[in-house]
Parts: structure tokens; C-alpha cells; sequence
């Protein structure tokens, strides 16, 4: 365990969310555990795992059939897009930088503005939107799934004893499962709190003890960096930016979005975001909810000036990056899929969005 001053942790929670100075909280010194909290209606199986993962790579259930969960969270990389902004359907932009999925499942709370208080609830949600997968209701896209023959067995399998266990709710259940499974332990850090003194370089033990200096822990902090420990759909919230004015307020736009305030509509909600994880944030560039930021150089200068006041010096940047990117974890294999087919049809309907007219017809 590193020894370092640790004061205590003071949080208000209202309207099942917690809003906390940064001068008032740190953070134990955690490794990421190997599994993630599981909720009691949702109990993990091999069966279910599989199905999910086979769900979040099927890019038939958007509207047509062109993108699927993994298209803008790629367990491929590092979990996300890359892109300020992921491409929906008709080539619409979401207003957000698409998170990452690896460690989501430590989170209390799902999206920026922690509108979904569960994995399960996040997972119904972009099928639906019309900027994202755009289909029109969960109800077709299950009609989708009952014509692919395939997965009936599947859900039979997941979700044993049920009756008719073919259900919008157990598809969100079963990726949910899979994404519990997403988890990337055993980074440098992890070493280093271990007790192993060697998995992390002087210049990252450096950042590492900028990064407390400095009140980073304030917020970024539990074993996923991401605040404490909170019952599951308690989310942790804090306002970005805190010290407003800055020149990269205007620079890279960030408050033109509200945050929370846009899912509740409540006043005191402007600004306040979820607080991410800063697990293998070296991998999730451009940054912040708007992805405006494009290094991870620039965004630590920015989160230094907009959060606690502080103007960088190169040194703590390149400290503070260099212990970020000790925070990369092991990511699991991870096989793809094999989709389960529809010999002879397609339950794609056969029109294409860039042309006036059918070429079926």
C-alpha cells in the first residue's frame, strides 16, 4: 500500500446522486478487482455471457443492419471510437464522445450524464435511438431476433426455466453479462499497489504522486478512478467545469452541453457530469464528453486548470501522462462471435439509405 495522505471522504447525496468538493475527498490507493459488483436479479452464467457477446456484435438490430454495439465501443481497441463524436444511422453524429465499455461495470451509474442507473438499462438505450442504432422500438427489434432462428436455443440456454425467456429485458440482462466481463486488471498501477515497486518508472511515480498533490484524487478516485465505491444506480457526479473562465472553456466548448441537467431538467444538474474512469485512458483519446481535446497532454493541463486552478508546469504534464498510461490494464481474448444465420432470407429490409429508390423493387 502507498502511504500517502489521505483525507477523509465527505459526500452529499441527493436525489440519488453525489455532488463533492474536490477539496474534501482522496482516495485509497486500490488494484482493480478481477470482478466487478453483480446484481442479484442478474447472475452471471456461461450461456449468457455468450449470448450477449454474440448480441453487442450482431449489427442487425440497427435500423439497417450496418452498426452494432462494438461499432462505437470496440472491445477491439479501447472500448470506445476514437471519434469526438460516434456515427449513427444516416450518418447522424451523437452529441457525445462514445465512453468506453472496459471497467463499465464498476460504474454505479451508465453515460456521461448517469441518466441509467444499470448496465441493463444503458444497453436498451442507443437500439432505440434514433441517432444511434435507430431502430423504432425495442419490439421491432426483437421481432428481428425471433426470425433468426439461432437464438432461441440461446436464450433457452441463459435464462433456463423460464417460460418465454425470448424478452427485450434478457437480451439487455445477457449484455450486461458480457460487458461484467470486460474487465482490464493487472495494469502497472495494479502491480505497483501490490507491492511490486518495480511496475512503475520513477517519472510514473512521480505523476503518481502529482496526481495526489495536486487533489486529482478529489474525484478520481476507488479502484476504477472513478469515484467511491456507491449502491448501483447512486451515481457520482461532479461539476465540470468548477472554475469557470478559463481560455479552455472557450476553446474547446465545454459548456455548451449541460451535462446531467439535460437527462433531469433540475437546475442545480447543469454541468455535473458522472466522473469517468481514468483506466487506460492513454487508449480513449480525443477527451472529455465532447471529445475536443485530442492528447492526453493537453487534457491533463486542462483538467489541472478547470478543476483545481492550477497552470502545469511540462514536468507535472509529462509525469502526470506518463503514470496515466501506467493505468492500462491486461485486456482479456476476447474470440468474436459467429452470428447465428438466416439460411436463404435476410431480415434486413432491403433498402438502402443513400439511394431515393429501392433497387428491390
Amino acid at each position: 500500500m502507498i502511504n500517502l495522505r489521505k483525507p477523509t471522504l465527505l459526500a452529499g447525496t441527493l436525489a440519488l446522486s453525489v455532488s463533492v468538493s474536490p477539496a474534501l475527498v482522496s482516495a485509497t490507493w486500490e488494484a482493480l478487482p478481477e470482478q466487478p459488483p453483480i446484481p442479484a436479479d442478474n447472475p452471471q452464467n456461461d450461456a449468457k455471457i455468450e449470448l450477449g457477446k454474440t448480441l453487442y456484435f450482431d449489427p442487425r438490430f440497427s435500423e439497417h443492419g450496418t452498426l452494432s454495439c462494438n461499432s462505437c465501443h470496440n472491445v477491439m481497441a479501447g472500448g470506445d471510437d476514437n471519434r469526438p463524436n460516434s456515427i449513427g444511422m444516416h450518418d447522424a453524429r451523437g452529441g457525445r464522445s462514445a465512453p468506453t465499455v472496459w471497467n463499465a461495470a464498476f460504474y454505479s451509474t451508465q453515460f456521461w450524464d448517469g441518466r441509467a442507473a444499470t448496465l441493463e438499462d444503458q444497453a436498451k438505450g442507443p437500439v432505440v435511438n434514433p441517432i444511434e442504432m435507430g431502430m423504432e422500438s425495442l419490439d421491432e427489434a426483437m421481432g428481428r431476433l425471433m426470425n433468426i432462428d439461432g437464438y432461441i436455443p440461446m436464450f433457452q440456454a441463459a435464462f433456463p426455466g423460464e417460460e418465454n425467456p425470448v424478452t427485450a429485458d434478457n437480451a439487455a440482462k445477457a449484455v450486461a453479462a458480457f460487458e461484467r466481463t470486460l474487465i482490464t486488471p493487472n495494469s502497472a498501477y495494479d502491480r505497483y499497489v501490490q507491492g511490486d515497486e518495480s511496475a512503475l518508472t520513477g517519472q510514473q511515480v512521480r505523476g503518481l504522486e502529482t496526481f495526489a498533490s495536486l487533489g486529482c484524487t478529489a474525484c478520481h478516485s476507488g479502484a476504477n478512478f472513478s469515484g467511491p465505491a456507491l449502491p448501483m444506480g447512486t451515481g457520482f457526479f461532479q461539476k465540470f467545469p468548477t472554475y469557470d473562465g478559463s481560455d479552455y472553456e472557450t476553446k474547446y466548448d465545454l459548456v455548451a452541453d449541460t451535462g446531467r441537467h439535460n437527462a433531469t431538467g433540475v437546475e442545480a444538474d447543469k454541468h455535473l457530469w458522472r466522473v469517468p474512469t481514468l483506466r487506460n485512458i492513454a487508449m480513449t483519446a480525443p477527451y472529455f464528453h465532447n471529445g475536443a481535446v485530442p492528447t492526453l497532454d493537453e487534457a491533463v493541463r486542462v483538467m489541472a486548470k478547470t478543476q483545481l486552478n492550477q497552470d502545469l508546469t511540462d514536468e507535472q504534464a509529462a509525469d502526470l501522462v506518463a503514470f496515466l498510461n501506467g493505468l492500462t490494464g491486461e485486456f482479456p481474448e476476447i474470440a468474436m462471435p459467429r452470428l447465428p444465420g438466416t439460411p436463404n432470407m435476410s431480415v434486413i429490409p432491403p433498402i438502402d439509405p443513400h439511394l431515393a429508390k429501392n433497387p428491390h423493387q
